[in-house]
């Protein structure tokens, strides 16, 4: 099985010379010092003493594959702060939906002795016993957004707020609509035997409740651009009056807009889920349905690569008066509209 190995500018010691047959490798990701603020990747740039140079460290990257933006947005947010730093080696492990494979690639990674692991699981039940082996193995793991089952099979975990998504669109919703108790508000969920969804769907249930309001309608769509459009044309066609709409995922929001453009609806004011620039520059335009969309961060993996440097290099978080980093990071759910809209657009990504 053959891999693809980008060469690094810099090489810790001797990871330039191993390489684990397991392993499939995209490339590596190697630094030298940003030449201006304009090669920054993205958002706002907080400088630190943690960002001064320090010891190298070479961190394995592993993720599901790039099937849909908001995936392919978290690995090359990795990537980009990971080229923030001299001193850091990332070594990206080709993205796979193939539980063995990426236990394979995290085997691969213990045998190179990386000086830490950041990992994204395809499953999180399934990758836990060989992230334990890398933790028993002495290096550190960062999990991110799909929990392990084992709390010892990583040092830190960061995490979305699915709960926080529903929350926060629900409570927009209430904002706009909770003077009117009579108000119809549908809701185009992701996969419904995923926890993420049932999160999603009881913290919008339970922020609706607190204004007086219901969902009055509800189908189930599984995160893909054709079940978007299915679902929301049947979603339309059996309520004939809707006031909002909170869709989960922008990604299957591009369907979904292609039903609401279809059946010529516009009564009604949508929510999306995620935050893809494409509802971003729809909010931004306002020429659509499409009022807000709630954020959920495809930043988490490069918050993971932060704190895997961190970790490496025995420092502690900077804004922090406790020692050391965190065991657990949950990002927050804010809601994006027009007035601040702008402030996100740089952490938008293509659906």
């Amino acid at each position: 099985m053959s891999s693809t190995i980008v060469r690094p500018r810099r090489v810790a010691g001797a990871f330039a010379a191993t390489a684990a047959a397991a392993l499939l490798l995209t490339g590596c990701v190697s630094n030298e010092p940003r030449e201006s603020e304009d090669d920054a990747a993205t958002g706002p740039v907080a400088v630190t003493e943690n960002d001064e140079p320090g010891d190298e460290v070479v961190i394995g990257f592993s993720a599901p594959a790039a099937d849909h933006g908001w995936m392919g947005a978290i690995t090359a947010a990795a990537r980009a702060e990971a080229e923030k730093y001299e001193d850091v080696t990332l070594q990206v492990a080709e993205g796979t939906n193939d539980v063995n494979v990426q236990i394979s690639q995290i085997e691969g990674f213990i045998d190179q002795g990386v000086d830490a692991i950041v990992l994204l699981p395809f499953d999180g039940a399934a990758l836990t016993d060989v992230a334990l082996e890398a933790m028993e193995a002495g290096i550190p793991v960062i999990n991110v957004d799909r929990e392990f089952t084992s709390p010892f099979a990583a040092r830190s975990t960061v995490l979305g707020d699915n709960y926080g998504m529903g929350v926060s669109a629900g409570t927009y919703i209430c904002e706009q609509l909770g003077d009117n108790p009579d108000a119809v508000v549908a809701e185009i969920a992701g996969i419904d035997s995923l926890p993420l969804t049932q999160d999603r769907s009881q913290g919008f249930e339970d922020a609706l409740d607190d204004c007086g309001l219901d969902v009055d309608a509800r189908v189930a769509a599984e995160f893909t651009v054709e079940s978007g459009e299915e679902q929301t044309a049947n979603l339309l066609s059996a309520e004939p009056e809707i006031d909002a709409i909170w869709n989960h995922d922008d990604d299957q929001g591009i369907g979904v807009l292609a039903a609401i453009e279809n059946a010529g609806r516009d009564e009604f004011f949508l929510v999306g889920g995620a935050g893809s620039k494409n509802m971003m520059d729809l909010i931004q335009s306002g020429d659509s349905v499409v009022q807000a969309t709630v954020i959920y961060p495809s930043t988490q993996a490069a918050d993971g690569v932060k704190l895997a440097r961190l970790v490496a290099q025995n420092k502690t978080v900077s804004d922090l008066a406790s020692i050391g980093v965190p065991r657990q990071v949950q990002l927050y759910a804010p809601v994006v509209t027009a007035d601040n809209v702008e402030e996100f657009l740089p952490i938008g990504f293509d659906s």
